[in-house]
C-alpha cells in the first residue's frame, strides 16, 4: 500500500509499504519494470512490514511486481503511471498580449506559455478587469509539445487588466500580470519627423521626405495628404517600412505655405496639420524653354517640352497643367543629366488648359501659357479656317471655383446655394478637402452678379454670403475671373486673372490702360504678370480679415462687375506697438510749486485752429514749462487754467519755427529688417530723426504672432529698434513720426524660420437680438460659475435714477445662476454680481430696459475661469454676454500648442456658455469676436496647466476672511486627502512682489499655510502640489477695506458722443462715492490721440484731440474692471490732421485717484441709506421662542421674508427689568433668518420683530419665561 503504487514522479523518491505479518515464512521478491531503470531500496521495519522506495528516471507506465514465497501478492503486478515532476517555476510566459503598452481595447492579442520543462499539469488562464471578466473567454490552443498559445480580446480602454496564469493550480513566474488597457488607436502617439514637416522651410521643387513612426500608436490606417499654396492637393508617395514606420515624400513645386495633413485612424496626429513654407531656390530667370511650346494640340498624343536649366543653379523643374474644371494632368519629368529637363504629357480630354513651368518654385521665362486641346478632326478644321482663338467651350461662362473655405470642426452638414441675377437658385458642387475646409465649384448659367451662400448646420460660415460677377467668355470686353475676386484667407495670396483677348488689347495689356486697386482692412501688395497671351495673372496679399474692394479699370473705366466685393476670412492678426516721445519744451514766465502743477491743465492752439492738450511740468529753475508736439509753423496760443479759469498772463504766445515742426519725410531708416526677418531672433533697424524736427515716434507690428519690440536710444539722435516674431509669414510694420508715416511705411516684411507649431480652432454662431425688456417685466441675467457656494454670491441693481436695490440670485441648474429683478424705469441699469464681496468676471453688467442705444462688439462682455486659467484635458469654461450688442455673429477661437475642442451652449437670453478642452499644457490665446471684431480685452492670454493628477485631491479647507489689515499674519488650511507629493505655496502682492509662505504639518494630511501681507489690495495665494496648481489656485484674498467700486463710477460728457478731428473735447469720470482706486482710460482708433487727465471737483476730466476721422473706442476701467457703459464708440468727423495707420492705434493714461464726495455731501459723514421696497405683512415667523422661553438657554424661532421684498430685520426682546442679554440673528439665504435669544430672569417679556420700520404679523409677541 502507499502512493508509490498509484502514481509516481520522475527523479523523485516514490514510496510504498509491504506487510507480511501473518503470512508465515517465505522470501519477499520485488521488481520494477518500465521505460527506464528504477533504483530500488527496501528497509525492514522489524514489525512484520518493510518500506520500499524507488526512483524512476523517465516518465511512462511502470509494472511493480511484489512476490511472497515466489507468488504474486494480491494486485501484483501493480501498474503505476510515472509523470514528470510538476514545477510551476519552470513555466515560461511571453508575448505582446502581456506587454504594457501593447494591450489595446478590441485588438486581438496572443501570448505564449511553455510548460515543457515544468511537468505535466493543467494550464489555467483567467483574464479580468475591475469592470469584470473580459467579454469573451480567452482561447487556449495546445500545441501538443507542452506549449500553448493564448488568444484574447482586451476589455474597454482605461480598464486595469489582470491576467492570472497557473500551472497545476500554482501561479507561474510573474503572474498575475497587470497592465492598463490603452485605446484602440492613439493618433497623438504618432511621431512625424523629417524635412517634409520642417518649420524651418524647405527648398521648392526638390523632393522632401518625412518619417512617420506609428509603433506606439496602435493598429490603424495611415493617410497622408499635402495641400499646396493654391489649395490643390499634391501627390504623396507613401512606403510601409514593415517595422511600424512609414516613409512619405512629396515635391513642393511652388513657393508658399503647404499644409501637410497626417491622419491615423481618421484622426489628425499631434501637431497636424503641419505648416511648411517652401522657399525659392536657384535662378529661374536663367532657364530657357528650348522647344515644345504649343498653343493648340491634339488629344491622345504625347507632347514634350524641353527646359535648359544649366545656368540656374540648385533646383529642379516642375510643371503643372490644369484644366478649366480645376483638375491636373499627369506629367512625367525626366532629368537628362546634362542640365536639361524633358516634360512629357498627354491630354485625354478636349478643352482649355493652363500650363505652368517653374524652376525652384519660380516661373521660368515664357513658362506660363494657355493652350487648347481638341480632337484631330477639330484640330484640322481649326487649322483650315485659320482661327486664332480657341473653339467655343461647352459653356459660355467661365467656371467659378473657391478653395479652402474654413469650417468649424464641431461636426455637421455643409450646404451651398447660388442666387442668380434672375432671382433663381442653383446648387454648386461641394468638395471636402479633408483638412477642415471645403472647395465649391460652380458652372454659371447667367451673366451678372451672383451670391453664394455656404452654410454649416444651417448657419453661414465665416465670410458667407460671397458675391461674384460672371461674364460671358466671348463678351468682347475686358473680363476678370478667379477666386481672388470672391474669397481669400489672411496671410495667403489671393489670385485672379484678367482677360483682354476680346477687347483688342493684345499683349500690350499692362501698357494699354489697365489699372488695379485693392482697398480694405489692410494694405495689400499687388503683383501682376503679363502672360503674353491676352491675359494677366494678378495676386494680392491681404493681412487682415474684412471686406475688400478690388477695382479693375480699363481705359480709366471700371470693367463689368468692378469694384468686386471680396470677403477675406481668418483669425485676426496679433499686433504690438510702442511709442517714443520727442517733444518741444518751452518755459513760461512765473514760478510754480509741485502742488500747483496738479491743479493746472493746459492746451495749445495752432494757427490753423487745431487745439490739443499739452503737458505741464516744473522746470529745474522753478518756472512753469510745457511739452507739446509742434505741427505747424507760426504763432501758437497756450492756455493754462486752474478749475476752468485762466491763470495770470494766460493765454501765452509761442512762436514755432520751421525747423521745429516734425517732418516725417526727413526721417532716415537703415537696415534690411524692414523687408525680411527671422523668427526667434531680434531683427534690428535704425531710425535717424536728427533732421526731422520734434515729434513722437510710434511703431506698430502686426502679423501671425505678437512680436516683442525693443527700443534703444543711441544718445546721438538715432534709435535702434528690434522686433522678435515667433511665427513665419508676412508682417506689417507701421512707422510714424509726428503722426505721419515715414517714407516707405507701412512696410511689408517677409519673416522666415521655424515657427512654434501653434494650432487654432474656431467656431462661429449667429446671435439673434433678444426681445426688448419693458418696465415692470421680470428680467434675468444668467451666468455659470461651477464649483462655488451660492451663499457667497450677492447682487444689486442700480437704476438710471441712482436707486440701488438688492436682487435675488437663484440657481437655475447645477452651477448656472440667474439674477432676477423687476425694473421700474427705462434706461441703462447697472447689475453688480459679487462672489465673496468681489465682482465676478464681467461684472458690473450693463442691462438696458427699453430699446438698445447702440450695438456691436464693444458691447459684448465675457468672463469666467476659462479666460484666466485652465487644465489640460479638462473642460475650461467661460460666459459670453451679447444681449447689449444686438444681433450678429459670435466667433470663438482658441490658439496654442494643441488643437482645442470647443463646445457652445446658447441660453437664448442674450448670454451663452463656452467650454473648450485642449490636449497639451502651455500658453493659449482665446479670441472672442462679434461681427468679425474683437470684443474688449480680447484676445485673452490663458495658461493651461498640466493634468492635475494627485493635485486634484488637494483642497483648501479654510481661507482667511476678506478685508483683514496689512502686517497681520494670515493662515489657511490645506488638506492633502491622501495625495502623495510635496506642497509648495507662495503669495503675490498687488505690487507684483512674490514671497514664500510658511508651511507646517498639523495632523496627518492637514497643513497650515501662513504668510504676512504688507500691502493693501488683492493678493493672490498660489498653492501648488508637485509643481501643479491645486483646483481654484491662485486664490484671491483682499487685504484692507476695498473702497473702490467700479459700479459706482459714472462717465459723461460730449467727448463720449461725437468729436471732430483737430478739435479738443472732453468727458468727466465721476468717482464720487466710488472710493480711491486706479483709473485707466484707453482710446483706440485710426490714429493716436493727444490726451491728458486732470482732477476736478467731482472726479477727473479726460481731454483728448483726435487727429484722423473714424471710429474711436474709449475704455474706462476702475481697479481693472470696466465701468458701466465702457467701452464707448465715438464717431469722429472732419479732415485728417495726420496719416491713418493700417491697424488700430492706442493712447492711454493711468491715474491713482483719491476719495471724492459730492459737494452737497460734505456735511454728511454717515452712510447713505438705500431706498427699500418691502411689505412687512408678507413676512412669516414660527418657532417655540415666539411663545415660551427658558432661562439660561438658547430660545429659537425663524423668520421668512423671501416674499416681502428687501429690507433690514430688527429683533428686540424687553423683560420686566431690562432688555435681554443677547439676541442672535443669522441670515441663511433668500431672506430667511434664524433668530436666537437668551434670558436670565423669569417673567413676561415683549418680543418685537420688524421688517424695516414695520412690525411683522403678530409682533409684538408676548413671551412667558
Amino acid at each position: 500500500m502507499g502512493q508509490g503504487l498509484e502514481h509516481g514522479l520522475v527523479n523523485q523518491v516514490n514510496t510504498f509499504t509491504v506487510e507480511t505479518k501473518g503470512a508465515g515464512t517465505g522470501g519477499l521478491g520485488l521488481a520494477v519494470e518500465g521505460p527506464s531503470e528504477a533504483k530500488m531500496t527496501c528497509k525492514d521495519n522489524r514489525d512484520g512490514s518493510c518500506t520500499v522506495e524507488y526512483v524512476p528516471l523517465e516518465s511512462g507506465e511502470y509494472d511493480v511486481a511484489i512476490k511472497f514465497a515466489d507468488q504474486h501478492i494480491p494486485g501484483s503486478p501493480f501498474k503505476v503511471a510515472v509523470d514528470e515532476s510538476v514545477d510551476a517555476s519552470q513555466v515560461q510566459v511571453w508575448g505582446s498580449g502581456l506587454e504594457p503598452g501593447k494591450v489595446r481595447a478590441g485588438v486581438p492579442l496572443t501570448f505564449h506559455v511553455d510548460g515543457s520543462k515544468a511537468g505535466k499539469a493543467r494550464l489555467g488562464v483567467d483574464i479580468a478587469t475591475e469592470r469584470g471578466p473580459i467579454p469573451k473567454a480567452p482561447e487556449v490552443r495546445d500545441n501538443g509539445d507542452g506549449t500553448y498559445d493564448v488568444t484574447y480580446i482586451p476589455h474597454s480602454e482605461g480598464a486595469m487588466q489582470t491576467t492570472n496564469v497557473t500551472w497545476g493550480g500554482r501561479p507561474v513566474p510573474g503572474s498575475p500580470y497587470r497592465t492598463r488597457v490603452k485605446p484602440t488607436v492613439e493618433p497623438n502617439k504618432v511621431r512625424v519627423s523629417g524635412s517634409g514637416v520642417s518649420s524651418k522651410g524647405i527648398p521648392a521643387s526638390l523632393p522632401t521626405e518625412m518619417l512617420i513612426d506609428t509603433t506606439d500608436a496602435g493598429p490603424a490606417d495611415l493617410n497622408v495628404s499635402v495641400t499646396g499654396p493654391d489649395g490643390h492637393p499634391r501627390k504623396v508617395k507613401l512606403v510601409d517600412n514593415g517595422d511600424g514606420t512609414f516613409s512619405a515624400s512629396y515635391v513642393p513645386d511652388d513657393c508658399g505655405k503647404y499644409k501637410v495633413s497626417v491622419k491615423y485612424g481618421d484622426q489628425e496626429v499631434a501637431h497636424a496639420p503641419f505648416p511648411v513654407q517652401a522657399y525659392a531656390t536657384g535662378k529661374a530667370d536663367k532657364c530657357k524653354i528650348t522647344e515644345g511650346i504649343t498653343h493648340a494640340l491634339n488629344i491622345g498624343e504625347e507632347y514634350c517640352i524641353t527646359v535648359n536649366a544649366k545656368n540656374a543653379g540648385n533646383g529642379a523643374v516642375t510643371c503643372r497643367i490644369r484644366s478649366t474644371s480645376g483638375s491636373d494632368l499627369d506629367i512625367d519629368i525626366e532629368d537628362n543629366g546634362d542640365g536639361t529637363f524633358s516634360i512629357y504629357y498627354t491630354v485625354k480630354d478636349a478643352g482649355e488648359y493652363t500650363l505652368s513651368v517653374k524652376f525652384g518654385g519660380q516661373p521660368v521665362p515664357e513658362g506660363f501659357y494657355s493652350f487648347t486641346a481638341q480632337s484631330e478632326e477639330a484640330f484640322q478644321q481649326t487649322k483650315v479656317n485659320g482661327v486664332q482663338s480657341s473653339p467655343a467651350s461647352s459653356s459660355n461662362y467661365r467656371p467659378v471655383q473657391l478653395s479652402n473655405i474654413p469650417l468649424p470642426t464641431t461636426g455637421g452638414h455643409v450646404t451651398a446655394e447660388v442666387k442668380m441675377p434672375s432671382g433663381k437658385s442653383d446648387v454648386p458642387v461641394i468638395e471636402d478637402n479633408r483638412d477642415g475646409t471645403v472647395s465649391v465649384r460652380y458652372s454659371p448659367r447667367e451673366e451678372g452678379l451672383h451670391e453664394l451662400h455656404v452654410k454649416y448646420n444651417a448657419e453661414h460660415v465665416q465670410g458667407s454670403p460671397f458675391k461674384f460677377h460672371v461674364d460671358s467668355i466671348a463678351s468682347g470686353y475686358v473680363t476678370a475671373y478667379g477666386p481672388g475676386l470672391v474669397h481669400g484667407i489672411t496671410g495667403e495670396p489671393a489670385n485672379f486673372t484678367i482677360s483682354t483677348k476680346d477687347a483688342g488689347a493684345g499683349s500690350s495689356t499692362l501698357r494699354g490702360g489697365l489699372s488695379l486697386a485693392v482697398e480694405g482692412s489692410s494694405k495689400a501688395e499687388i503683383s501682376c504678370h503679363d502672360n503674353k497671351d491676352g491675359t494677366v495673372s494678378v495676386s494680392y496679399l491681404p493681412t487682415a480679415p474684412g471686406e475688400y474692394k478690388v477695382s479693375v479699370k480699363f481705359a480709366e473705366k471700371h470693367i463689368r462687375g468692378s469694384p468686386y466685393s471680396v470677403k477675406i476670412t481668418g483669425e485676426g492678426r496679433k499686433r504690438n506697438q510702442i511709442s517714443v516721445g520727442s517733444q518741444s519744451e518751452v518755459s513760461l514766465p512765473g514760478k510754480v510749486t509741485d502742488s500747483d502743477i496738479k491743479s493746472l491743465n493746459a492746451s495749445i492752439q495752432a494757427p490753423s485752429g487745431l487745439e490739443e492738450p499739452c503737458f505741464l511740468k516744473k522746470l529745474p529753475n522753478g518756472h512753469l514749462g510745457i511739452s507739446f508736439t509742434p505741427r505747424e509753423v507760426g504763432e501758437h496760443l497756450v492756455s493754462v487754467k486752474r478749475m476752468g479759469n485762466h491763470i495770470a498772463n494766460s493765454p501765452f504766445k509761442i512762436n514755432v519755427g520751421e525747423k521745429e515742426v516734425g517732418d516725417a519725410s526727413k526721417v532716415k531708416i537703415s537696415g534690411k529688417c524692414l523687408s525680411e526677418g527671422q523668427t526667434h531672433k531680434e531683427n534690428q533697424f535704425t531710425i535717424d530723426t536728427r533732421d526731422a524736427g520734434y515729434g513722437g515716434l510710434s511703431l506698430s507690428i502686426e502679423g501671425p504672432s505678437k512680436a516683442d519690440i525693443q527700443c534703444k536710444d543711441n544718445e546721438d539722435g538715432t534709435l535702434t529698434i528690434g522686433y522678435t516674431p515667433t511665427e513665419p509669414g508676412y508682417y506689417i510694420i507701421n512707422l510714424k513720426f509726428a503722426d505721419n508715416h515715414v517714407p516707405g511705411s507701412p512696410f511689408t516684411v517677409k519673416v522666415t524660420g521655424e515657427g512654434t507649431n501653434r494650432q487654432t480652432e474656431r467656431i462661429k454662431r449667429q446671435r439673434e437680438a433678444v426681445p426688448l425688456t419693458e418696465v415692470g417685466s421680470q428680467c434675468r441675467l444668467t451666468f455659470k460659475l461651477p464649483g462655488i457656494s451660492p451663499f457667497d454670491l450677492g447682487a444689486t441693481v442700480t437704476s438710471p435714477g441712482g436707486v440701488t436695490e438688492a436682487a435675488e440670485i437663484g440657481e437655475v441648474e447645477d452651477g448656472l445662476y440667474g439674477v432676477n429683478f423687476v425694473p421700474k424705469e427705462l434706461g441703462v441699469h447697472t447689475v453688480s454680481v459679487k462672489y465673496q464681496e468681489m465682482h465676478i468676471p464681467g461684472s458690473p453688467f450693463q442691462f438696458t430696459v427699453g430699446p438698445l442705444k447702440d450695438g456691436g462688439a464693444h458691447r459684448v462682455h465675457a468672463g469666467g475661469p476659462g479666460l484666466e486659467r485652465g487644465e489640460q484635458g479638462m473642460p475650461n469654461e467661460f460666459n459670453v454676454w451679447t444681449r447689449e450688442a444686438g444681433a450678429g455673429s459670435l466667433a470663438i477661437s482658441v490658439e496654442g500648442p494643441s488643437k482645442a475642442e470647443i463646445d457652445f451652449k446658447d441660453r437664448k437670453d442674450g448670454s451663452c456658455y463656452v467650454s473648450y478642452v485642449v490636449a497639451e499644457p502651455g500658453e493659449y490665446r482665446v479670441g472672442i469676436k462679434f461681427n468679425d471684431k474683437h470684443i474688449p480685452d480680447s484676445p485673452y492670454k490663458v495658461y493651461i496647466t498640466p493634468s492635475l493628477g494627485e493635485a486634484r485631491k488637494v483642497e483648501l479647507a479654510q481661507l482667511p476672511e476678506q478685508g483683514s489689515m496689512p502686517n497681520k499674519a494670515q493662515s489657511l488650511l490645506v488638506c492633502k486627502n491622501g495625495a502623495k507629493g510635496t506642497l509648495d505655496c507662495k503669495f503675490v502682492a498687488p505690487s507684483g512682489a512674490e514671497e514664500d509662505c510658511f508651511t507646517d504639518l498639523l495632523d496627518g494630511d492637514l497643513y497650515s499655510v501662513r504668510f504676512v501681507p504688507k500691502e493693501m489690495g488683492i493678493h493672490y495665494v498660489h498653492i501648488k502640489f508637485n509643481g501643479i496648481h491645486i483646483p481654484g489656485s491662485p486664490f484671491r484674498l483682499r487685504i484692507g477695506k476695498d473702497e473702490a467700486d467700479p459700479a459706482a463710477v459714472s462717465v459723461s460728457g460730449k467727448g463720449l458722443e461725437s468729436c471732430v478731428s483737430g478739435q479738443k473735447t472732453d468727458f468727466i469720470v465721476d468717482t464720487c462715492n466710488a472710493g480711491a482706486g486706479t483709473l485707466a482710460v484707453t482710446i483706440d482708433g485710426p490714429s493716436k490721440v493727444s490726451m491728458d487727465c486732470t482732477e476736478v471737483e467731482e472726479g477727473y476730466k479726460v481731454r483728448y484731440t483726435p487727429l484722423v476721422p473714424g471710429d474711436y473706442y474709449i475704455a474706462v476701467k476702475y481697479n481693472a474692471y470696466h465701468v458701466v457703459g465702457s467701452p464707448w464708440k465715438v464717431k469722429c468727423t472732419g479732415e485728417a490732421h495726420a496719416e491713418k495707420g493700417t491697424i488700430q492705434e492706442s493712447s492711454s493714461v493711468v491715474v491713482e485717484t483719491v476719495e471724492k464726495t459730492k459737494s452737497g455731501d460734505k456735511g454728511h459723514h454717515g452712510t447713505i441709506i438705500p431706498k427699500f421696497h418691502s411689505d412687512a405683512n408678507k413676512v412669516t415667523s414660527k418657532g417655540l421662542g415666539l411663545k415660551k422661553a427658558h432661562i439660561n438657554r438658547q430660545n429659537n424661532f425663524t423668520v421668512n421674508a423671501s416674499g416681502a421684498g428687501n429690507n433690514i430685520l430688527y429683533v428686540g426682546v424687553y423683560g420686566p427689568k431690562s432688555p435681554c442679554e443677547e439676541v442672535y440673528i443669522k441670515h441663511v439665504g433668500h431672506n430667511n433668518y434664524q433668530v436666537g435669544y437668551v434670558v436670565r430672569e423669569k417673567g413676561n417679556y415683549i418680543l418685537m420683530v420688524k421688517w424695516g420700520d414695520d412690525h411683522i404679523p403678530g409682533s409684538p409677541f408676548h413671551v412667558e419665561v
